[in-house]
Parts: structure tokens; sequence; C-alpha cells
């Protein structure tokens, strides 16, 4: 049987790298992959924040739910409970009221935000004119507030005297000024515009950075299609901007379900508890009260309850990007 012929260099010659090539292409094993496995020195860089986040998130978190199992002051001896501060958790009035109030703050925490930040977004993205800049970090300006200063300070704009009353007496309304902190029926949406406020920039810059990716090409073909500022929105920037309002959607949905500090510094749930909030029962519970083991379950109930929230969130994202 004859060898097949070796490759041949210009002058004839056989290369001298041709039998060391062919040597180790054939012993090579067949089965090991030319892709080397994870490197582990990516594992080390990223190590630190992972054992941060351990230290920090996750040991907590598993120190609260341990918690939660007893009946503990923060100061003596804690007995076993098993379940029964959960059993005193969903069968309290409290927190089912409480648990109210935060679905009624999403409304204004999450709705009126994201509706007002679509709306400027359309004007934005639309005319854009020199000096949009400037708005953008005008309208930004809240969300580098600290939230306690914003609490306090619409507690003071809120009063008989204070600036928003002033207002609606300058324009002809001072017939409904009032307390707006004070009165029962309406603590709650006073507080709601408080976060409504807060998180319009935000959501605004969301979706005004999600707009600026938008070819220009696509709203000069729907003009030219005819299609009118509202068409030109729903068909054109409102798609583009599904993951930004998913992003929005999460983060003021989390705001509003576990809001305290502005409730805490603006009413402390008053009056009565038409303001109450579960973050705000988790505080009472246990610096007040002295119930660690109860507020702890209730902390566990709501990160839970939070977590379902936003699950449905993100499920109800991916079913319409699926489609």
């Amino acid at each position: 049987m004859t060898s097949a012929p070796r490759p041949l260099s210009v002058a004839g010659r056989v290369p001298r790298d041709a039998d060391a090539s062919t040597r180790s292409w054939k012993e090579a094993p067949a089965g090991r992959s030319r892709l080397r496995g994870p490197s582990w020195s990516a594992l080390l860089y990223i190590a630190p924040a992972f054992l941060l986040y351990g230290l920090f998130v996750i040991i907590p978190a598993l120190h609260t739910v341990y918690i939660s199992l007893f009946t503990w002051d923060g100061v003596t001896l804690a007995t076993w409970a098993g379940l029964s501060n959960y059993e005193a958790v969903f069968t309290s009035d409290a927190l089912r009221g409480a648990v109210e109030h935060a679905f009624v703050l999403v409304l204004f925490f999450a709705g009126l935000p994201i509706l007002l930040g679509l709306a400027l977004t359309a004007v934005l993205a639309r005319f854009r004119r020199p000096g949009m800049s400037l708005f953008r970090v005008i309208f930004f300006l809240p969300q580098i507030v600290p939230l306690v200063a914003v609490g306090i300070t619409w507690r003071w704009m809120y009063t008989q005297d204070g600036a928003v009353n002033q207002i609606l007496r300058a324009i002809g309304l001072g017939g409904i000024t009032r307390a707006w902190l004070g009165d029962f029926d309406l603590a709650l949406f006073a507080v709601g515009l408080i976060g409504t406020w807060a998180l319009s920039g935000l959501c605004t810059m969301l979706f005004v950075s999600g707009a600026q990716k938008v070819e220009p090409n696509l709203y000069e073909a729907a003009r030219l299609d005819g299609a009118g500022a509202l068409r030109e929105f729903r068909a054109v920037t409102l798609p583009a901007l599904r993951g930004e309002i998913a992003v929005a959607l999460t983060v003021t949905t989390i705001a509003a379900l576990a809001s305290f500090d502005i409730i805490y510094v603006s009413t402390n749930g008053a009056p009565g508890d038409t303001t109450t909030v579960p973050g705000l029962l988790v505080y009472r519970l246990a610096f007040t009260d002295g119930q660690v083991g109860q507020a702890s379950a209730l902390a566990v109930t709501l990160t839970v309850l939070i977590l379902i929230v936003v699950l449905i969130i993100n499920r109800l994202v991916s079913v319409r990007d699926d489609e």
C-alpha cells in the first residue's frame, strides 16, 4: 500500500514542520474541546462582590427568617414560637389595612409617574429643542434629594398655611384648603402625591433614554404615512420603551410596597391608621412594642409579597415580548 504524498515546498523538499504538525494533529485526543473552561481568575474578580452580598444581604435575611420563629423583645432570652408569629401576622386587621394602603400607593408611586413620564417623553421625543438637557436635569432633581428631606418639606407644604394652600388661595380655590395630612379621607392620597413627585423624574429619564435609541427614520416614515403625534408615539416610541417601562414599573412598585421613610416623617401613619403601611408596622412592632419576632415575620411576609408582585410583572412583560 502506498503512503499519502507528503507536502512539498517550492523547492520540492518536505517542510521540516510538516511531520510535527501532522503528528500533533493525530495525537490530539478526540474528546478534548478546543475551548478552555472558565478561568478561575475571573471568579476571583467577582468573589469580593459575592462575599459582601452574602454578608450584608443573604445572612441578615436568613437571620430574619430565623428570628421570626421566636418570641423575642430584643433584650431578654428568646423563646420558641414556631409559626405563631406568622399566624398573628395573617390574622391582623392592622396588617390587612396596611397592605391595602400600600396597594393604593402603587397607583401614585408607579401608575402616575409612568403616565407622566410617557407623556413628557412623547413631547421631548417629538419636539427636540435647545435647552431640553437643562429641563431633564431639573426634572431629575427629586431623585438626588433624600426621601426624609422630601417628606419633611412636603409636610410643611401641606399645612394650613403651607405652599399648597397658598397656591390654591391665589387661584381662587381657597374654599378647599385644609390641613391635607390631617384629613382622614385625603391624607393617603396626599402622601401618594409626594411619591408621584419623587418618582416621576426617574421614569421620565428612563423613557427619554430609551426613546433616544429609536432611529429617526422610523419617525420620518410614520409621518410620511400620515401618522399624527398620538399614532406616532403609539406605533413607534411606545413599543421601543417596553423594557424601560418594565424596569420603571418594577422599581416604583417596590418603592410603594416597601415605603417607610416618606410615611414616617410626614404622617407617621396618622391620622389614626389611615396612612399606615407594612414597613411602618414593622418599625412599630420592633422598636415600639418590643415584638421583634412578630416584626421579623411581618418583614418576611412583606418581602415574599414584593417578590410575588415583581415576578408577576416580569411574567407579564415576558409574555408580551413573546407575542
